[in-house]
Protein backbone atom coordinates (compact mmCIF):
# COMPACT_ATOMS: atom_id res chain seq x y z
CA UNK A 1 0.00 0.00 0.00
CA UNK A 2 1.12 3.58 -1.41
CA UNK A 3 1.58 6.13 1.46
CA UNK A 4 0.27 9.79 1.42
CA UNK A 5 2.92 11.30 0.41
CA UNK A 6 3.34 8.80 -2.67
CA UNK A 7 -0.34 9.38 -3.21
CA UNK A 8 0.39 13.28 -3.96
CA UNK A 9 3.48 13.19 -5.95
CA UNK A 10 1.21 10.44 -8.45
CA UNK A 11 -1.80 12.88 -8.57
CA UNK A 12 1.01 15.95 -9.51
CA UNK A 13 2.78 13.82 -11.97
CA UNK A 14 -0.89 12.86 -13.60
CA UNK A 15 -2.04 16.91 -13.68
CA UNK A 16 1.07 17.84 -15.08
CA UNK A 17 0.66 14.67 -18.13
CA UNK A 18 -2.12 16.19 -18.59
CA UNK A 19 -1.93 19.79 -19.10
CA UNK A 20 1.19 18.93 -21.37
CA UNK A 21 -0.93 16.62 -23.72
CA UNK A 22 -3.42 19.44 -24.08
CA UNK A 23 -1.26 22.06 -24.77
CA UNK A 24 0.52 19.78 -27.60
CA UNK A 25 -2.84 18.91 -29.45
CA UNK A 26 -3.76 22.89 -29.02
CA UNK A 27 -0.42 23.29 -31.36
CA UNK A 28 -0.98 20.54 -33.60
CA UNK A 29 -4.47 21.72 -34.04
CA UNK A 30 -4.35 25.25 -34.93
CA UNK A 31 -0.56 25.47 -36.41
CA UNK A 32 0.38 28.11 -35.11
CA UNK A 33 1.24 28.81 -31.36
CA UNK A 34 -1.39 30.54 -29.45
CA UNK A 35 -0.42 34.00 -27.75
CA UNK A 36 -2.13 36.10 -25.90
CA UNK A 37 -3.29 39.24 -26.71
CA UNK A 38 -1.10 41.22 -25.07
CA UNK A 39 1.99 38.94 -25.98
CA UNK A 40 1.03 40.04 -29.48
CA UNK A 41 1.87 43.44 -29.56
CA UNK A 42 5.28 42.55 -27.93
CA UNK A 43 6.65 40.41 -30.25
CA UNK A 44 9.53 41.46 -32.18
CA UNK A 45 9.79 41.54 -35.79
CA UNK A 46 5.66 40.54 -36.11
CA UNK A 47 3.48 42.29 -38.39
CA UNK A 48 0.49 43.25 -37.59
CA UNK A 49 -2.14 42.62 -40.28
CA UNK A 50 -4.12 45.89 -41.23
CA UNK A 51 -7.92 45.51 -41.90
CA UNK A 52 -8.34 45.58 -45.72
CA UNK A 53 -9.89 48.42 -47.24
CA UNK A 54 -13.11 48.08 -49.72
CA UNK A 55 -10.95 48.73 -52.57
CA UNK A 56 -14.50 49.45 -54.12
CA UNK A 57 -14.72 52.75 -55.72
CA UNK A 58 -17.58 54.89 -54.34
CA UNK A 59 -20.49 55.11 -55.80
CA UNK A 60 -21.45 58.65 -56.49
CA UNK A 61 -24.65 60.76 -55.87
CA UNK A 62 -26.02 61.01 -59.46
CA UNK A 63 -27.34 64.32 -60.39
CA UNK A 64 -31.38 64.92 -59.89
CA UNK A 65 -32.36 64.86 -63.37
CA UNK A 66 -34.40 67.63 -64.58
CA UNK A 67 -37.98 67.31 -64.22
CA UNK A 68 -39.63 67.69 -67.63
CA UNK A 69 -41.98 70.26 -68.30
CA UNK A 70 -45.49 69.13 -67.58
CA UNK A 71 -48.72 70.20 -69.99
CA UNK A 72 -49.53 73.59 -70.25
CA UNK A 73 -45.60 74.58 -69.49
CA UNK A 74 -43.25 76.36 -71.66
CA UNK A 75 -39.90 75.16 -71.96
CA UNK A 76 -37.59 77.91 -71.13
CA UNK A 77 -35.03 78.98 -73.08
CA UNK A 78 -31.40 80.61 -71.62
CA UNK A 79 -31.36 84.77 -73.13
CA UNK A 80 -28.85 84.54 -76.19
CA UNK A 81 -25.26 86.20 -75.37
CA UNK A 82 -25.03 89.30 -76.26
CA UNK A 83 -23.10 89.55 -79.95
CA UNK A 84 -20.71 91.33 -78.11
CA UNK A 85 -18.51 89.86 -75.49
CA UNK A 86 -16.09 92.53 -73.41
CA UNK A 87 -13.25 90.36 -71.16
CA UNK A 88 -13.21 91.35 -67.64
CA UNK A 89 -12.19 94.64 -66.64
CA UNK A 90 -12.23 96.62 -70.46
CA UNK A 91 -13.72 99.64 -70.57
CA UNK A 92 -16.61 100.15 -72.68
CA UNK A 93 -16.02 102.39 -75.39
CA UNK A 94 -18.16 105.61 -75.38
CA UNK A 95 -18.97 107.33 -78.79
CA UNK A 96 -17.73 110.60 -79.09
CA UNK A 97 -20.48 113.08 -78.63
CA UNK A 98 -21.36 115.31 -81.50
CA UNK A 99 -19.63 118.32 -81.57
CA UNK A 100 -21.57 121.27 -80.50
CA UNK A 101 -21.77 124.92 -82.01
CA UNK A 102 -19.52 126.78 -79.67
CA UNK A 103 -20.64 130.50 -79.27
CA UNK A 104 -17.56 132.37 -79.97
CA UNK A 105 -17.20 135.78 -77.28
CA UNK A 106 -18.45 138.67 -78.96
CA UNK A 107 -15.38 141.49 -79.92
CA UNK A 108 -15.51 144.21 -77.13
CA UNK A 109 -17.07 147.18 -77.92
CA UNK A 110 -15.32 150.36 -78.25
CA UNK A 111 -17.01 152.67 -76.18
CA UNK A 112 -16.48 156.24 -77.22
CA UNK A 113 -17.42 159.56 -75.04
CA UNK A 114 -14.55 162.05 -77.05
CA UNK A 115 -17.05 163.70 -79.88
CA UNK A 116 -13.95 164.66 -81.74
CA UNK A 117 -13.38 160.92 -82.29
CA UNK A 118 -16.13 161.27 -84.80
CA UNK A 119 -15.83 162.70 -88.23
CA UNK A 120 -17.05 166.11 -88.56
CA UNK A 121 -20.35 166.02 -90.34
CA UNK A 122 -21.36 163.26 -87.73
CA UNK A 123 -20.26 166.12 -84.96
CA UNK A 124 -22.39 168.55 -86.86
CA UNK A 125 -25.75 167.07 -86.71
CA UNK A 126 -25.11 165.64 -83.12
CA UNK A 127 -25.12 169.25 -81.83
CA UNK A 128 -27.76 170.75 -84.13
CA UNK A 129 -29.80 168.06 -82.61
CA UNK A 130 -29.22 168.51 -79.00
CA UNK A 131 -29.78 172.54 -79.72
CA UNK A 132 -33.42 171.29 -81.12
CA UNK A 133 -34.06 169.38 -78.62
CA UNK A 134 -33.18 171.51 -75.81
CA UNK A 135 -35.70 174.26 -77.42
CA UNK A 136 -38.38 172.68 -76.07
CA UNK A 137 -39.80 173.18 -79.67
CA UNK A 138 -40.32 169.71 -81.53
CA UNK A 139 -41.24 171.43 -84.85
CA UNK A 140 -37.36 172.83 -85.16
CA UNK A 141 -36.21 168.81 -85.55
CA UNK A 142 -38.53 168.90 -89.07
CA UNK A 143 -35.55 170.33 -91.35
CA UNK A 144 -33.10 168.13 -89.44
CA UNK A 145 -35.41 164.64 -90.06
CA UNK A 146 -35.12 164.69 -93.87
CA UNK A 147 -37.38 164.21 -96.64
CA UNK A 148 -37.99 161.29 -99.47
CA UNK A 149 -35.39 158.50 -99.36
CA UNK A 150 -33.02 160.53 -96.66
CA UNK A 151 -36.13 160.81 -94.43
CA UNK A 152 -34.98 159.47 -90.62
CA UNK A 153 -36.47 156.75 -89.11
CA UNK A 154 -38.67 157.19 -86.13
CA UNK A 155 -40.59 153.83 -86.35
CA UNK A 156 -39.68 150.53 -86.90
CA UNK A 157 -42.84 150.24 -88.57
CA UNK A 158 -43.00 151.79 -92.08
CA UNK A 159 -45.63 154.20 -92.96
CA UNK A 160 -46.18 158.10 -94.55
CA UNK A 161 -46.93 159.92 -91.66
CA UNK A 162 -45.33 163.02 -90.93
CA UNK A 163 -42.31 162.41 -88.94
CA UNK A 164 -42.48 164.89 -86.18
CA UNK A 165 -46.44 163.97 -86.27
CA UNK A 166 -45.15 160.25 -85.04
CA UNK A 167 -42.72 161.18 -82.59
CA UNK A 168 -45.25 163.60 -81.34
CA UNK A 169 -47.65 160.31 -81.18
CA UNK A 170 -44.51 158.54 -78.95
CA UNK A 171 -44.30 161.03 -76.70
CA UNK A 172 -46.39 161.10 -73.46
CA UNK A 173 -47.76 164.34 -73.97
CA UNK A 174 -49.29 166.04 -76.99
CA UNK A 175 -46.38 169.01 -77.58
CA UNK A 176 -43.75 166.37 -77.98
CA UNK A 177 -41.70 167.68 -75.09
CA UNK A 178 -40.99 164.09 -73.46
CA UNK A 179 -39.39 162.17 -76.53
CA UNK A 180 -37.01 165.51 -76.91
CA UNK A 181 -36.07 164.62 -73.16
CA UNK A 182 -35.33 161.37 -74.30
CA UNK A 183 -33.69 162.26 -77.31
CA UNK A 184 -30.99 164.77 -75.07
CA UNK A 185 -30.93 162.03 -72.31
CA UNK A 186 -29.40 159.28 -75.55
CA UNK A 187 -26.87 161.87 -76.85
CA UNK A 188 -25.88 162.45 -73.66
CA UNK A 189 -23.72 158.89 -73.11
CA UNK A 190 -21.58 157.15 -74.92
CA UNK A 191 -21.42 155.90 -78.26
CA UNK A 192 -19.89 153.26 -80.54
CA UNK A 193 -19.36 152.91 -84.49
CA UNK A 194 -20.77 149.91 -86.13
CA UNK A 195 -20.03 147.98 -89.11
CA UNK A 196 -16.93 149.89 -89.40
CA UNK A 197 -15.63 150.52 -93.08
CA UNK A 198 -19.17 149.15 -94.96
CA UNK A 199 -21.50 151.16 -96.67
CA UNK A 200 -24.19 150.92 -93.50
CA UNK A 201 -21.11 152.80 -90.77
CA UNK A 202 -22.81 154.52 -88.54
CA UNK A 203 -22.07 156.48 -84.96
CA UNK A 204 -24.94 154.81 -82.73
CA UNK A 205 -25.50 156.23 -79.23
CA UNK A 206 -26.53 154.86 -76.53
CA UNK A 207 -23.75 152.08 -76.77
CA UNK A 208 -25.89 150.34 -74.85
CA UNK A 209 -27.73 149.20 -78.04
CA UNK A 210 -24.46 147.59 -79.16
CA UNK A 211 -22.92 145.77 -75.73
CA UNK A 212 -24.09 142.85 -73.59
CA UNK A 213 -26.10 143.99 -70.65
CA UNK A 214 -24.64 140.84 -68.84
CA UNK A 215 -21.13 142.85 -68.98
CA UNK A 216 -21.97 146.25 -67.96
CA UNK A 217 -19.94 147.86 -65.06
CA UNK A 218 -21.43 149.57 -61.81
CA UNK A 219 -20.85 152.69 -63.29
CA UNK A 220 -22.28 152.00 -66.92
CA UNK A 221 -26.03 150.38 -64.72
CA UNK A 222 -25.65 153.98 -63.17
CA UNK A 223 -25.49 155.78 -67.09
CA UNK A 224 -28.45 153.38 -68.06
CA UNK A 225 -30.66 153.88 -65.39
CA UNK A 226 -30.74 157.76 -66.37
CA UNK A 227 -32.16 156.79 -69.44
CA UNK A 228 -34.65 153.94 -68.27
CA UNK A 229 -35.59 152.65 -65.30
CA UNK A 230 -35.01 149.62 -62.75
CA UNK A 231 -38.04 147.78 -64.09
CA UNK A 232 -37.21 148.61 -67.78
CA UNK A 233 -33.58 147.12 -67.35
CA UNK A 234 -34.88 144.06 -65.81
CA UNK A 235 -37.19 143.51 -68.79
CA UNK A 236 -34.22 144.07 -70.98
CA UNK A 237 -31.96 141.98 -69.35
CA UNK A 238 -34.90 139.07 -69.52
CA UNK A 239 -35.48 140.07 -73.51
CA UNK A 240 -31.85 139.43 -74.09
CA UNK A 241 -30.73 143.54 -75.13
CA UNK A 242 -31.48 146.85 -74.78
CA UNK A 243 -34.82 148.01 -76.67
CA UNK A 244 -35.28 151.69 -75.98
CA UNK A 245 -34.64 154.52 -78.10
CA UNK A 246 -31.54 154.71 -79.98
CA UNK A 247 -30.06 157.30 -82.58
CA UNK A 248 -27.79 156.93 -85.65
CA UNK A 249 -25.83 159.10 -87.70
CA UNK A 250 -23.80 157.81 -90.70
CA UNK A 251 -20.29 159.68 -91.64
CA UNK A 252 -21.96 161.92 -93.98
CA UNK A 253 -23.96 163.69 -91.10
CA UNK A 254 -26.97 161.94 -91.97
CA UNK A 255 -29.71 161.76 -89.91
CA UNK A 256 -30.42 157.70 -90.27
CA UNK A 257 -33.01 156.66 -86.87
CA UNK A 258 -34.42 157.91 -84.32
CA UNK A 259 -36.26 154.52 -82.92
CA UNK A 260 -37.32 151.99 -79.99
CA UNK A 261 -37.08 148.22 -79.93
CA UNK A 262 -34.52 145.75 -80.83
Amino acid sequence: MLSLYDRIRLLRGSVFAVSFVLAITATLGTGSPAFALSELKQIPGQVQEQPERDSAPTAQTPPPEEAEPGEGEQLQLPLPDPLIRRDAGEEAVTEPAEDKAVTEPEPPVEVLYDITKAPEPVQRMRELIVEAAASGDIERLRSLLGKGPTQTQVSIVEGTDDPVTTLKGLSGDPDGIEILAILLDVLATGFVKVDAGTPNETYVWPYFAEKSLDTLSPPEKVELLRIVTAGDFADMQEFGGYNFYRVGISPDGQWKFFVAGD
